[in-house]
């Protein structure tokens, strides 16, 4: 059996600002997530993979334990570590509205309520809302049979709710639905959805390694025409995917996704 050449893979380097284990981990990532790693694919030794790399055994041994911690392989006890194979990543396609993907994350998920408190809001939610304080919801999702972090997500909300969303309240109920007992009609959702690192505390948070990619998505809603409240997601993509349906009128007429790009120009 023929070793899988890494020598078109990036490079793991000590200048890169990302601990070893961290880039191996991302270089084994991308070689499954590609295909060039096979479900059933034997990976090559701890030893292979100290000489392709240049690294030490305890950084192999470290990016092969988050690898099968994010379930990609199978690591046996004095055979090796095996590409496992991976569920299909299609769900929902064609799916239902903004109100039902709630209700399965409510479904699928438990809560922990962090941070609840008025407070000033970030310049860029107070810019968005049009009002400089808001009340500050801070939860972290969790998957309701394993209790793994999934996500947390952030609420900035007119203070008047203050007396509807409690802590007891969230601890019986979902947001949506507390919104929806203190007569909240939502018009439209605006979905922004980028890229950061995981600081200190996010990533303690979701309990994966400070410096990791992780996707965030900001939703600002609006009721009765006007902008209501911002809701910001921070997810791992090693656990959690964003799924985006459009009907074949909306990718006509170019509507429900678009691409900005923050481009600054200087002059000359």
């Amino acid at each position: 059996m023929s070793v899988h050449d890494f020598r078109s893979s990036a490079e793991v380097t000590a200048g890169a600002g990302v601990p070893l284990h961290r880039q191996l981990y991302l270089v084994l990532h991308d070689e499954i997530a590609r295909g060039a790693l096979a479900p059933g694919d034997l990976l090559p030794t701890e030893q292979t993979l100290c000489d392709q790399f240049g690294v030490s055994r305890i950084t192999v041994r470290r990016a092969l334990t988050d690898l099968a911690d994010a379930g990609l392989i199978e690591r046996r006890q004095g055979v090796g570590s095996f590409v496992r194979d991976q569920p299909s990543t299609h769900r929902g396609v064609g799916g239902g509205s903004y109100m039902d993907e709630l209700r399965q994350t409510e479904f699928e998920t438990e809560v922990d309520v962090i941070e609840l408190d008025v407070r000033k809001a970030p310049k860029v939610v107070a810019d968005e809302l049009g009002r400089e304080r808001a009340l500050h919801v801070l939860r972290l999702r969790r998957e309701r049979r394993t209790s793994e972090p999934l996500m947390i997500t952030e609420a900035w909300l007119p203070e008047e709710l203050s007396d509807s969303v409690t802590r007891d309240a969230l601890s019986r109920a979902p947001l949506y639905r507390l919104l929806a007992d203190a007569d909240v009609e939502l018009d439209r959702v605006q979905h922004e959805i980028t890229a950061e690192i995981a600081g200190p505390r996010s990533a303690q948070l979701l309990n994966t390694a400070i410096g990791s990619a992780v996707v965030r998505v900001n939703r600002l809603a609006f009721a009765n025409g006007e902008p209501h409240h911002y809701l910001s997601i921070l997810l791992s993509p090693n656990r959690s995917r964003v799924l985006l349906t459009q009907s074949a009128a909306e990718l006509e007429a170019g509507e429900g996704m678009s691409i900005a790009h923050d481009v600054h120009l200087t002059g000359e």
